[in-house]
């Protein structure tokens, strides 16, 4: 059976994962609060480097605002010490490496590279609001600029 793909306003999949230190981190311990949920394919590479240290760059400003950002990868725990330690990274990242909750939303995808197909992460976005519901989604992320349009976002919708 085919599920159905995640919309806005929809409530957010429950998720349960580790960070680097074992803590687990659930959608329900992040309930009162919005947060940014995004998915990349790994770390330490060009562009999902450059989503981090963009959301890192406005970690104080979100954090101001009671904004969580959480990024997932199918990365293990070790992976995100290092990259969090090499790039001095002020977010959360959260390993999946059985890409469970990377398929619940919809980010598990048929890619293509140099003529070879494979299943991975597609980068994805979601900011869902202190409710649990999902008010904006981004698929296909351009890492240029998306930062700004999802705090622009946030914005907008929670005035």
């Amino acid at each position: 059976m085919i599920k159905d793909e995640i919309k806005v306003g929809d409530t957010a999949p429950d998720f349960s994962l580790p960070d680097y230190t074992g803590t687990l981190y659930t959608a329900a311990s992040c309930l009162g609060s919005w947060y940014i949920l995004y998915f990349y394919p790994k770390d330490n590479t060009t562009g999902c480097t450059a989503e981090a240290l963009a959301f890192s760059e406005v970690y104080e400003e979100l954090a101001g605002l009671g904004i969580r950002v959480i990024g997932i990868s199918p990365d293990t725990m070790a992976s995100h010490q290092k990259f969090i330690e090499k790039h001095d990274l002020k977010i959360t990242l959260l390993s999946d490496v059985n890409h469970e909750i990377i398929e619940e939303y919809g980010a598990w995808k048929l890619k293509k590279m140099y003529g070879r197909e494979y299943m991975g992460v597609e980068r994805s976005t979601f900011l869902i609001d202190k409710d649990g519901i999902i008010r904006e989604i981004w698929r296909k992320v351009r890492v240029k600029g998306h930062v700004q349009a999802v705090t622009g976002r946030y914005h907008e919708l929670a005035g």
